[in-house]
């Protein structure tokens, strides 16, 4: 009997070792997810590349509501393609929402799809959407060569595309407007720049805008000497900014839903 207690006694022991290292293993997952560089979205190599005027198109929406596409204007627009019978497009619904409230000073969203207007009113309604502009127009689609749902398109004030990608989250739909803040196509663009940047100064080749080895002014190692760490810290930099600018973007939104 005595010996049944102290195995009871040892097994909620073990159990209880095992609790405490799922919440460390927990907590150390959390911590990996705030340092790993965001993943951009996917993006497509069709219709007008980033850097390139989007087409001009003059419609109205579902409502009656006219709408110009890609034109100058005080807002960044958002084109976000989806479908009623798409299962992600309805999960990215509320992250829509959400995004129109806290990125409401420079941007406005507009939901574009095809097919027949019954079904799409319906599910504009049913979903409560109202406060979207909702184009149905296969022109529009084909113009931007859209082959894959859901998919974004963020236009500048100027009506330039500046980003574009398959969005599946909410981290891949902001890395367009990162890429946007960036300057550059994608995400993915930024975070490569980073890496060939770092792979210079290991390789002792000066990036743009970094002084040589050797420069006292830098600091940096003396010809011939490895410039791993640098290389290292350059890239370590550029997944931080990604992290600055996320972190950031988060704050804004803590404070409005606060």
């Amino acid at each position: 009997m005595q010996a049944l207690i102290i195995s009871n006694f040892l097994l909620w022991g073990v159990v209880l070792c095992l609790l405490l290292v799922i919440l460390a293993l927990s907590r150390q997952i959390g911590v990996l997810y705030e340092r790993v560089a965001p993943m951009g979205a996917l993006t497509m190599d069709k219709g007008p590349a980033v850097g390139e005027p989007a087409p001009r198109f003059e419609l109205s929406d579902l409502l009656g509501r006219r709408l110009t596409i890609g034109e100058r204007g005080q807002h960044s627009q958002l084109l976000f393609f989806l479908s009623p019978t798409c299962p992600v497009c309805k999960k990215l619904l509320p992250i829509l929402k959400s995004v129109a409230g806290t990125e409401s000073a420079w941007l406005r969203i507009v939901l574009a799809s095809d097919g027949e207007m019954p079904e799409h009113l319906a599910f504009y309604r049913q979903a409560g959407l109202e406060r979207f502009p909702y184009l149905l127009s296969t022109e529009l689609g084909m113009k931007f060569q859209i082959s894959k749902l859901p998919y974004a398109v963020l236009l500048d004030e100027s009506g330039v595309v500046r980003a574009k990608g398959l969005i599946n989250s909410r981290e891949q739909l902001e890395s367009l407007f990162t890429a946007k803040e960036l300057g550059v196509a994608s995400v993915q663009e930024f975070l490569a720049a980073g890496v060939l940047a770092a792979g210079g100064l290991a390789a002792g080749v000066p990036a743009a805008g970094v002084l040589a080895a050797g420069d006292p002014a830098a600091g940096a190692p003396a010809a011939g000497q490895p410039a791993t760490g640098a290389a290292t810290a350059g890239t370590f930099a550029t997944a931080g900014s990604l992290q600055e600018i996320r972190i950031s973007r988060k704050e804004n939104s803590n404070a409005l839903v606060g």
